[in-house]
């Protein structure tokens, strides 16, 4: 039996005292969606960094694919061949957009791929516009950022994940930033990527997209995974009273 692509082991993060993330351990098949939801707080946005290393986790494994990473009291003591890979590996599209204001649409997308990956101006531009055309904004591309809607900058800053050719692209809140009416245009390039077998980690309250898209469903409550399994089979017959607490909080979207 083959491995899971994703597979992470008793991840835990402190903060000082504090428990951000609370021996986690997850698996996800390529080509596969796992939709992680919870309330505020809950671990869930720390969970996607640390996966990033953005922040780096206080003990526990990571791996992706051949690219295994372990941490304990604070450091890496295996992997640091590898942590680059993994990192290459992974792209993230945060909630609140974090294009650069001075740049302008296309600078946002190529920037990365030219620094990091060596993409030639010419080839890196096209990419762009490809993806850019892709997320339906290539008439945006020599605008600047600060012009755009929210909506419109989420799908750039998807644009921008995708042109580093990522294994697995991670969602920390793509929509919660945006107005209610501006959500349903970055759901929908989302779930085209679903579709397509990508790999995905989307940290969402959109339930009902949750449950539409994603294979799992995890359900993070004070940084420890309470709940997982089909989201069909979750959300209609959860096990935790805090599961259903929050599902009854949340009914309108499901």
């Amino acid at each position: 039996m083959s491995r899971p692509f994703i597979e992470i082991t008793h991840l835990r993060k402190l903060f000082g005292d504090v428990v951000a993330v609370d021996d986690v351990s997850l698996q996800l098949d390529e080509g596969r969606t796992a939709a992680i939801i919870g309330s505020s707080g809950c671990g869930k946005s720390t969970f996607l960094r640390c996966l990033n290393m953005l922040e780096t986790p206080t003990s526990g494994t990571m791996r992706i694919g051949e690219d295994e990473v372990e941490f304990a009291d604070g450091e890496m003591i295996r992997g640091a061949d590898r942590s680059l890979n993994f990192r290459k590996s992974m792209a993230m599209v945060f909630q609140s957009f974090e294009l650069f204001p001075n740049m302008n649409v296309l600078r946002n997308i190529t920037l990365a791929p030219r620094l990091v990956k060596g993409m030639r101006r010419d080839e890196a531009e096209e990419t762009a516009l490809a993806l850019l055309d892709r997320v339906g904004l290539k008439h945006k591309a020599t605008a600047p950022v600060t012009e755009l809607s929210g909506g419109q900058a989420q799908r750039v800053a998807i644009a921008r994940a995708l042109a580093m050719a990522p294994r697995v692209l991670l969602f920390d809140e793509a929509t919660s930033a945006l107005d209610p009416e501006l959500v349903g245009e970055v759901l929908a390039v989302i779930r085209d990527l679903a579709s397509e077998g990508r790999t995905l980690l989307v940290v969402t309250h959109e339930l009902a997209f949750a449950r539409d898209v994603a294979d799992t469903l995890y359900f993070f409550d004070q940084g420890r995974v309470l709940e997982s399994g089909k989201p069909e089979v979750l959300m209609e017959n959860p096990q935790t009273e805090r599961l259903a607490s929050f599902l009854k909080r949340y009914s309108g979207q499901v």
